[in-house]
């Protein structure tokens, strides 16, 4: 794609804005950067960007900021359906997504990794597999570094590791990995997509150009994701914890097993494994798939996945007090994420779950939570509706503890029940929004209170 002398809009300012603009700007573009917010409501310093001549415009924004735009780049919280978006599509103005962009400067093969829950922990994993077959390895996308830098980063010759949200796939047309991955379906963000046929969809565009030299690798346990294959193009190869397979990633007794052309490489046991819970067989098996596929060695393949022990606040070990373990999964943002952590513990769990509502479903969740939680403690917005849905599933009233919008309050309340075995477990089957700018704000707002103890 050739920038010089273009005019680019930038809609959305944040991680992605920011490296849209600088990029562009770097090649030569006239760039604006636009925000529906005020400057001084946004959290960010944009003095940078001033400095290198990027125009910048905040507040409303009408159909003047797109006289004489030659291309829109949207953020991923920007959703295509807003006004200006809506009216530059009528004028054919092109709109393209952050990772879009990314695609069109990638000189590297790219392994994009989608999927509701273990998105983070796949794709920080793959980079770490790919680390042993390449020089020059990128990591970035949803996972907090934008794409777009991470693509002229890493060059040719090299490999790139994306986590791709549905967010980022909706203002793509051209986005084309070589490996692709979907891990699980399940229902989330609906707010912003409408449903979960249209939300399945924008997972479904991270393989729609790939051809037949390019691969997709797809949970075989998920029913949602299984029956994708037959809209595929390109190869398309499963992983299983559930299934041995005749080809593929899977779970053969306690080992974790590669079959591929005709040979199976044994790569480790769940226990030598370096993460751990069920959920996280599925997340391995996928990022080792993705590296075999990348010509990485099953020998390196193993010696990663035993010293790999997990990511920041995906049900992270912050520490032990007077023999209670205190576990950080903020990054648990719906129920199906948090079901899982859930599910890595033999019960005895105090759990402080609440925030922004997503109105998902609470059925499953709370069969889970009425098994293993001996001490529910609610907090944020969602707090109401779970403390009902609770209720309403016999979950002893007694046993709810209510903290407002205090994350302190909840920690304190959570020390003050607990005793060994019990853990402490923030999993808030919620977004952050209510109380927080992100999980990652959540999570270490958390941490900071008990290690304060």
């Amino acid at each position: 794609m050739e920038f010089q002398n273009k005019n680019i809009l930038v809609i959305g300012a944040g991680i992605s804005g920011f490296a849209a603009t600088k990029v562009t700007k770097k090649f030569g573009a006239n760039v604006t950067l636009s925000d529906a917010k005020n400057e001084s409501d946004l959290k960010y310093n944009f003095e940078e960007l001033r400095e290198v001549g990027i125009n910048l415009k905040f507040g409303a924004q009408n159909e003047e900021l797109l006289n004489g735009v030659d291309l829109i780049i949207v953020s991923p919280a920007v959703p295509l359906r807003i006004p200006i978006l809506q009216a530059a599509l009528k004028k054919n103005i092109p709109v393209i997504s952050e990772v879009e962009l990314a695609y069109d400067l990638a000189q590297s093969p790219i392994c994009a990794i989608t999927g509701t829950n273990g998105k983070t922990t796949t794709t920080t994993l793959l980079g770490l597999l790919l680390e042993t077959g390449y020089k020059k390895v990128g990591v970035g996308g949803n996972i907090g570094v934008a794409l777009s830098e991470v693509a002229l980063e890493t060059g040719a010759g090299g490999a790139i590791a994306a986590e791709i949200s549905s967010y980022q796939m909706e203002a793509t047309n051209n986005f084309k990995p070589h490996i692709s991955a979907i891990l699980n379906i399940t229902p989330d963000h609906l707010k912003r997509h409408g449903n979960m046929q249209v939300y399945q969809a924008m997972k479904e565009k991270i393989f729609a150009q790939e051809t037949a030299d390019d691969f997709l690798i797809l949970n075989y346990d998920d029913d949602l994701v299984r029956e994708i294959k037959s809209r595929a193009a390109c190869k398309v190869v499963y992983f299983s914890r559930k299934k041995i397979l005749d080809e593929g990633a899977y779970l053969d007794g306690k080992k974790l097993v590669i079959n591929y052309g005709g040979k199976i490489f044994e790569l480790c046991t769940t226990d030598e494994l370096g993460i751990k819970g069920s959920h996280n067989v599925e997340n391995a098996l996928c990022a080792a798939l993705a590296a075999f596929l990348m010509n990485c060695t099953a020998e390196n393949i193993s010696r990663v996945l035993r010293a790999f022990t997990g990511v920041e606040h995906r049900i992270e070990f912050v520490r032990e007090i007077d023999g209670v373990k205190y576990y950080n999964d903020s990054k648990a943002t719906n129920t199906d994420s948090a079901i899982k952590a859930l599910e890595t513990f033999d019960g005895r769990i105090i759990l402080i779950a609440g925030g922004d509502d997503k109105l998902t479903d609470l059925t499953d969740f709370l069969k889970l939570v009425n098994e293993r939680v001996d001490i529910l403690i609610l907090v944020g917005d969602a707090a109401a509706r779970f403390k009902a849905d609770a209720l309403k599933n016999n979950f002893p009233a007694e046993k709810i503890l209510e903290a407002g919008y205090s994350m302190q309050k909840a920690v304190e309340l959570a020390k003050s029940v607990a005793h060994s075995p019990q853990v402490v477990l923030l999993s808030p089957a919620c977004a952050s929004f209510d109380m927080y700018d992100n999980f990652e704000e959540r999570g270490k707002d958390f941490k900071r209170i008990v290690n304060r103890f």
